[in-house]
C-alpha cells in the first residue's frame, strides 16, 4: 500500500484523473474495480471517482507492485537547450525572452528544443522542478508567440498561476505591447484598425474584411507611429482582440506589411532594404492590468516587464537612411 497527499498543483482535479496520471500503467478497468471494492481510498473512506481532490487528501492505494514500478526514463527535456533570457523570475512566474526562431511548444518537427522544455530544464535543475513528485503538473507557458516573431512569453511555476494567468489572458487584464516596421507609412500618425478576420485552416494564413462574413471574427488593433523615414515606420501596436496574425494581417491589409513578412507583404519589397527573412515584429512589453482579485499573483498588480533591446528598433536609424535596392 501506497499513500499520496495532495499538493497544491494536484488539487481540483479529480480523483480518477489523478490515478491515471500516478498510475499510468495501470488499466482504467481495474482502477474503477480497486475504487468500487475499496483498494483506492480518499482520506480513510470509499470515493466516486468524480470527486474533486483539495489540498491535503490523502489518497490509499492498496494496489500491486508492479504498478508502482518506477521506469529508469531520462527526461527528454534534459535534452533541451540551456539558454534562456530571463526578464523577470519569483517563486510563482517568470517573464522570458523568446528570441525569434525558437519555437514556444514542440511541433512534429521539433520535439526537444523549444522554450518550455528549456524552462523545465533550468527549473529541473535548479531544483524547483521534479516530475517524479507532480502527478499532473509540468511547469507551462501561459501565452505563445510563433516561431518567427519574438517577444515576452510568461510561464507559470505552479498549477495556481497557470490558471490565474490564463485567466487574465483571457479577461484582456495582461497588457502586451508590440513593436514592428512596416514598408509604407500608415496614412494617420496614430489609429484604431477595426475589421473581420477569416482564416483559411488549408494555407494557415487569414484575410481581413470590413464587414462580418461566416467564420469572421471580430478584431481591433491600435498603433502609434514612433518613427519613419525611407518609405518605413517604425510603431508601437496594441492588440485589443488577441486572433491569429492580427497584427500582420490588419498592417498589410492597409498596404504597410512587416518588414520581412513573406506571407502578408512581399519579398521583392523585402530584397529591396537588404533582403530581410524575418519580420519585424517583436511583443517588447507586458504590464499586469490586474482590475480584479489575482489571487497568489497580487503582488505583480501594474508591474510592467520590457525588452530594452529590440533588434530592429536599434537597426531603424540605419534602415531609415539607407536608399532601397532597385529590382
Amino acid at each position: 500500500m501506497r499513500s499520496f497527499t495532495i499538493g497544491a498543483n494536484d488539487a481540483g482535479q479529480r480523483l480518477d484523473k489523478f490515478i491515471s496520471k500516478t498510475l499510468p500503467s495501470l488499466p482504467q478497468s481495474l482502477m474503477y474495480k480497486y475504487l468500487r471494492t475499496k483498494r483506492i481510498k480518499l482520506n480513510g473512506k470509499k470515493a466516486e471517482i468524480s470527486v474533486r481532490l483539495s489540498e491535503g487528501d490523502v489518497v490509499d492505494m492498496y494496489v500491486n507492485d508492479e504498478f508502482f514500478t518506477e521506469k529508469d526514463e531520462k527526461f527528454s527535456f534534459l535534452g533541451a537547450g540551456k539558454t534562456l533570457d530571463i526578464l523577470y523570475e519569483d517563486d510563482n512566474i517568470m517573464a522570458l525572452n523568446k528570441k525569434v526562431g525558437l519555437l514556444s511548444h514542440p511541433d512534429e518537427g521539433e520535439y526537444v528544443d523549444t522554450l518550455i522544455t528549456r524552462v523545465q530544464r533550468y527549473l529541473y535543475e535548479k531544483g524547483e522542478y521534479d516530475p517524479k513528485n507532480e502527478a499532473s503538473f509540468a511547469p507551462a507557458l501561459a501565452n505563445r508567440i510563433d516561431r518567427n516573431t519574438g517577444g515576452i512569453v510568461l510561464a507559470a511555476k505552479n498549477a495556481e498561476s497557470l490558471r490565474i494567468l490564463n485567466e487574465k489572458i483571457k479577461n484582456r487584464e495582461i497588457e502586451k505591447r508590440y513593436l514592428c516596421v512596416t514598408v509604407g507609412i500608415p496614412p494617420k500618425k496614430a489609429d484604431t484598425l477595426e475589421g473581420y478576420l477569416v482564416k483559411d485552416e488549408k494555407t494557415n494564413t487569414v484575410k481581413v474584411l470590413d464587414r462580418p462574413a461566416p467564420g469572421g471574427k471580430a478584431i481591433r488593433t491600435s498603433y502609434r507611429v514612433q518613427k519613419t523615414g525611407n518609405g518605413l515606420a517604425l510603431l508601437e501596436v496594441e492588440l485589443h482582440t488577441g486572433r491569429t496574425h492580427q497584427i500582420r494581417a490588419q498592417m498589410a491589409a492597409i498596404g504597410c506589411p512587416l518588414l520581412g513578412d513573406g506571407k502578408y507583404g512581399a519579398n521583392a519589397l523585402n530584397k529591396q532594404y537588404g533582403g530581410y527573412k524575418k519580420q519585424c515584429l517583436y511583443s517588447y512589453k507586458t504590464t499586469f492590468t490586474f482590475t480584479t482579485d489575482a489571487g497568489i499573483l497580487n503582488y505583480l498588480k501594474g508591474k510592467t516587464v520590457e525588452v530594452k533591446n529590440v533588434w530592429f528598433r536599434t537597426e531603424f536609424p540605419a534602415l531609415q537612411s539607407r536608399e532601397p535596392r532597385q529590382l
